[in-house]
């Protein structure tokens, strides 16, 4: 069950410290989605999940590590009561089974996603190289509408170990769904994609 009163108090807030102002580059797509995305800062799941209609969020899930939104307290009262992530175990030693299952379940049970696929946070204006799991995922659902989106201002509002944000105003650019080619190799696909997120920057 959602706590309401949390999510709309948390796009509030988001709203105010950073914006997150949706911008399309074409019409967002109906139906099922997974949206991808440059990650440089913890705020970037807040800034894409707020940046979306009520809608769309309504049946959109981040994918996060479990080892920072599993936390106890606030983080993981955020992350299982109000964005309702799907959490993946980065770590190698603590896996049990395929790491993806937890984003497999919830995209069969009809949600959408927001990855980031360079699988954890840098410094960098652009994207890192793409991992693998955009591409399973992808593969596995081609019904999904992949959708490539760059935040472009959160590298600098809070960087990898700031703990307070600037008040810097991000927009949230969202591109067209990436088109599917038959029969297309793993490392030109991610390539690709992340070339996608790159134009929108």
């Amino acid at each position: 069950m959602i706590d309401r009163a949390a999510a709309a108090a948390l796009v509030g807030t988001t709203r105010l410290l950073v914006g997150a102002r949706a911008q399309w580059r074409a019409a967002p797509p109906a139906g099922q989605c997974l949206y991808f995305a440059n990650h440089s800062s913890h705020l970037d799941t807040m800034a894409i999940w707020s940046a979306l209609s009520p809608a769309q969020r309504a049946r959109t899930r981040p994918v996060a590590a479990r080892d920072y939104w599993a936390k106890p307290g606030l983080r993981s009262y955020v992350a299982g009561s109000v964005l309702r992530a799907v959490l993946i175990e980065r770590r190698r030693e603590e896996r049990d089974g395929d790491p993806l299952e937890p984003a497999i379940e919830a995209l069969q049970g009809g949600d959408s996603l927001i990855l980031f696929p360079e699988g954890t946070r840098t410094a960098e204006r652009l994207p890192q190289r793409f991992r693998g799991g955009l591409f399973r995922l992808a593969d596995v659902f081609p019904q999904l509408h992949l959708v490539p989106a760059y935040l472009d201002t959160l590298h600098r509002s809070m960087p990898k170990g700031a703990h307070i944000p600037l008040p810097l105003y991000c927009n949230v650019r969202f591109g067209e769904a990436l088109p599917r080619i038959n029969g297309e190799a793993r490392d030109r696909f991610l390539e690709r994609a992340r070339d996608a997120v790159v134009a929108l920057a």
